[in-house]
């Protein structure tokens, strides 16, 4: 596994992260979820995402397995060895005090997590989304107070444009807990946070982790032939749709797909490796299988592209 720095702070991230926003909830098979984390932390994955809802339709339940599986196979020693991040701001429960970003939700929401989890504190807690409806000063003094009571280490904000993450970051500094990250959607088919927001990120000291790395499977070999039964999109998904498998994605793909192949990568591995050639500290992956964290690692056997490969991949995807 290669670690790297997170912005200008002394915590270090894998360069993959595993992603808990699927195959964690209650209706999953137990064996199978803990197969995965723990076929990730044998591999040099230390850093667990989560999300006050992930695990849906039960909001929760992926924080109450990821729970179940510390407590059956890991000693508060293994503990020390993780970086655990959980989420709040998207609807979690009923009523004017269930989403957003005041101060009542975030306090409250951080404390349901600690107690579906197990723990006493969190590594990163993060707001989840911009909410325009409270005054920003008021969710980074939330989110600065989880800090100073000891229930996370770290702050982070995720789907933060550039504007938002400038003034969010300035307003923690002045409290003393500096901004450590900003997660956003980042891959060959969304690029963006390029520019801008990197810019930000750099000049603010803040890291960058990349969600949905694989366009939600679209980066992979798995559409080329057709829909399978058993994707996402088979499955009814609510974030992939049959309409974002379009002719004119596939004949990208298709492309993308020989690049892979003459760098000795499967589409999957070459476009982590993409992500990761740059401004990004950290991948996301999520997996339905141990094997499909396996392969993902590989990515990391080959990052460097040539201008040539680069200057290929940008014609393709800008057709």
């Amino acid at each position: 596994m290669i670690y790297n720095r997170c912005g200008n702070s002394g915590l270090k991230l894998p360069a993959i992260s595993l992603g808990l926003w699927h195959n964690f909830s209650e209706n999953d098979i137990f064996a199978n979820s803990e197969a995965i984390l723990k076929r990730a932390f044998e591999l040099g994955i230390t850093h667990f995402d989560l999300a006050n809802n992930y695990g849906r339709p039960a909001d929760g339940s992926a924080e109450e397995t990821f729970g179940r599986i510390l407590k059956k196979n890991y000693t508060p020693y293994d503990r020390d060895k993780m970086v655990i991040s959980t989420k709040a701001g998207y609807d979690m429960w009923e009523g004017p005090y269930g989403d957003g970003g005041s101060k009542k939700y975030l306090v409250a929401s951080l404390d349901q997590s600690l107690k579906r989890m197990g723990l006493e504190y969190v590594d990163i807690f993060y707001h989840h989304r911009y909410d325009p409806e409270t005054p920003l000063e008021e969710t980074m003094a939330a989110l600065d107070l989880m800090v100073r009571q000891g229930k996370a280490l770290y702050i982070g904000i995720s789907n933060y444009g550039p504007e938002q993450t400038k003034r969010a970051s300035e307003i923690l500094k002045k409290l003393g807990t500096p901004c450590l990250i900003n997660q956003l959607r980042y891959s060959m088919f969304d690029r963006h946070i390029e520019g801008k927001q990197f810019k930000v990120h750099k000049e603010e000291g803040i890291g960058t982790i990349a969600f949905v790395p694989l366009a939600q499977g679209l980066l992979t070999n798995k559409y080329i032939n057709g829909i399978p039964s058993d994707s996402r999109i088979g499955k009814n998904s609510l974030y992939l749709h049959e309409n974002d498998v379009t002719e004119e994605k596939i004949k990208k793909v298709i492309a993308l797909n020989e690049i892979a192949k003459e760098r000795g990568q499967s589409l999957a591995q070459m476009a982590l490796a993409w992500d990761l050639r740059g401004d990004v500290t950290s991948v996301l992956i999520g997996a339905s299988r141990p094997s499909q964290v396996e392969d993902n690692v590989k990515s990391l056997e080959n990052l460097e592209f040539s201008k040539e490969e680069l200057d290929r991949i940008d014609e393709i995807l800008n057709k």
